[in-house]
């Protein structure tokens, strides 16, 4: 087969193309004709992997633009450009707050979720042995011996942003963990679980508001709920109070997020999740009054000093805007991925019957709108098998951080209680605000080719 020359469908400005194209359309000019002349065929993309990244809305990429034409100067700076950069970074975190039912003093801009994350480990490691300072338990920050360690509670299906601090707190003896699994029954960590893992040096629970894989939804509510009481219990007891995180990436601009209902003192905001550029933000409630908050790098006094350097402002105020169309219309995006990811399992189920079996359907569980992950059974059809056959399905088998290796079964399925030979053949498809039912079905027939031809039907 000859060269493929592929361009995107620009649904903007030329510049900024790649970040808002859908689809993309590549000419295959290899094919022969039966006279044994080449003959151009178009072949459709559609893209299915919004749970690993979205493009820039419209609206996003015209802010960004006029914040670099017009405010570009510093915003610690007095003069027109500078002032006009500091009213903007103002503004988005107004919408930011808005966004989340937070207060704008209580966003801190970073450079993403993996930042974000970071900090609020850090920053909990530094409160816990500052609290032992004040006690007079003057201790090694790496002591071997148990108790003189703070301890962190999360689940087996977080983010590596998570995981991998905690893990290497662990390894150098500078904290223990709690790594509860979730349920085989409905993919949720167990409030219970987490109540009875909690110990007298606990610091923090950190569950994430919704699984990237599975789309299930966390009861961080309740979680918070039953820890706000045991902190009753805690101070009477001479105890520092357990603070909660939860990780929003996968939350935010596919359901309603409010800080207030879910009664956290750390919430994560990821950018690209929600159409808007790659950076992110923490919510911290009453930072460095109610909640501590320490900064891992040092040098200007840009947010407060809780995270020095340069604003970013073009991003911000991306990301501000972003922010905005989730507040007006996050309603109307959530009921469209869910009739559409309904309108996608229906299709997997009508065309591939008992073969298919949908990952990310837990009875009784909600789950977000967008996200379907499935397996087809059979001994040739492993996720990156058959999405290596596909011809218009641009999606992945899970999370984009673990690409590297696609040939595993996926770590969050087997937590869940997926057979292994189930969870090897697994693809997450994730839809996004301009999917359309015309896009499933050229999908559906897509695996269905796939399928065929590993098989040797075709």
């Amino acid at each position: 087969m000859g060269k493929a020359v592929t361009w995107q469908a620009y649904g903007c400005a030329a510049l900024w193309g790649l970040f808002i194209s859908r689809k993309e359309q590549t000419w295959d000019t290899g094919k022969a004709c039966g006279n044994g002349n080449s003959s151009p065929r178009v072949v459709w993309k559609v893209y299915m992997d919004y749970n690993a990244t979205t493009p820039l809305e419209p609206e996003v990429i015209q802010a960004v633009t006029e914040a670099m034409k017009e405010a570009w100067g510093n915003p610690s700076s007095s003069y027109v450009s500078g002032r006009k950069a500091k009213d903007i970074i103002n503004a988005a975190r107004a919408s930011l707050a808005k966004m989340i039912g937070g207060k704008p003093q209580d966003i801190i801009f970073t450079s993403g979720g993996t930042e974000s994350n970071n900090l609020v480990i850090h920053s909990m490691v530094r409160c816990f042995h500052e609290q032992q300072t004040l006690k007079g338990n003057m201790v090694d920050q790496h002591s071997p011996e148990e108790g003189t360690r703070p301890h962190f509670i999360t689940c087996t299906v977080e983010h590596d942003s998570i995981r991998l601090p905690l893990e290497h707190l662990v390894e150098n003896q500078m904290a223990e963990v709690t790594f509860v699994p979730v349920s085989k029954v409905n993919g949720q960590a167990e409030v219970e679980d987490i109540l009875a893992a909690v110990r007298p040096t606990t610091c923090l629970v950190t569950i994430m508001l919704a699984n990237n894989e599975t789309g299930v939804i966390m009861p961080v509510s309740k979680i918070s709920r039953h820890i706000k009481a045991l902190n009753q219990i805690r101070a009477a007891s001479g105890l520092p109070r357990v603070l909660v995180h939860t990780d929003a990436a996968q939350a935010l601009g596919k359901r309603r997020v409010d800080v207030e209902d879910l009664g956290v003192d750390f919430l994560t905001i990821v950018g690209h999740k929600f159409y808007g550029p790659r950076i992110g933000a923490l919510y911290v409630r009453g930072v460095g009054k109610l909640t501590p908050l320490y900064p891992m790098l040092f040098g200007g006094g840009q947010e407060r000093n809780f995270r020095p350097g340069t604003e970013n402002t073009p991003m911000i105020a991306g990301l501000g805007k972003a922010a905005d169309l989730v507040s007006e219309n996050c309603e109307t995006y959530e009921a469209h991925m869910r009739d559409i990811r309904d309108y996608l399992e229906e299709r997997l189920e009508a065309e591939f019957g008992k073969r298919i079996h949908l990952n990310s359907r837990f009875p009784g569980v909600e789950r977000l709108p967008n996200t379907c992950n499935f397996s087809i059974q059979g001994s040739q059809l492993q996720g990156y098998t058959v999405l290596a056959q596909c011809r218009t399905l641009l999606a992945s088998v899970g999370a984009s951080c673990h690409s590297d290796h696609e040939d595993r079964p996926s770590p969050v399925l087997l937590s869940c209680g997926i057979p292994v030979d189930v969870a090897r053949n697994a693809v997450r498809l994730s839809v996004g605000r301009s999917t359309t039912r015309a896009d499933v079905d050229l999908i559906v027939q897509d695996l269905k080719q796939a399928v065929a031809q590993l098989e040797g039907r075709l």
